[in-house]
């Protein structure tokens, strides 16, 4: 699950984007003319902008290169929305800035288990379980 801690963020996505924010939310501006971002950028100074990649596909290298250029940009936390991963776009937006790429798995709450011994194994290995075992006994 992600937890954004800023005060103004920038989502730069379509009108129909498939991850839900609260309407009346203040602490998220969504927009999805490209022409508009940087007035918009320049207007609510936010400290995190959140691009959909499928929305900017054909500007998005353009857009990235502008910010990272510009030093009164420097400031600002640049996250990309993907609907799935792919090594070599996922390196060049890296590449060209981009300090976070989500992905809608992200966005899923984790699946709460019951079954202590089960969570554990799944973050340790099974030697320091096992080593944890014969402690206790």
């Amino acid at each position: 699950m992600i937890r954004i801690r800023s005060k103004n963020v920038l989502l730069v996505a379509a009108d129909t984007f498939s991850v839900g924010l609260l309407a009346d939310n203040k602490m998220f501006r969504h927009i999805s003319v490209v022409s508009s971002i940087f007035p918009t950028i320049h207007e609510i100074k936010p400290n995190v902008v959140i691009f959909d990649y499928d929305h900017l596909i054909k500007d998005i290298e353009k857009i990235l290169r502008r910010i990272v250029s510009n030093p009164a940009y420097s400031k600002i936390k640049v996250c990309c929305y993907k609907n799935a991963a792919h090594t070599k776009t996922d390196s060049l937006l890296k590449a060209l800035g981009v300090d976070h790429i989500f992905y809608p798995e992200d966005f899923k709450k984790p699946a709460e288990s019951k079954n202590i011994p089960g969570v554990l194994s799944a973050i340790f290995e099974a030697p320091i379980i096992s080593r944890l075992a014969k402690a206790s006994n």
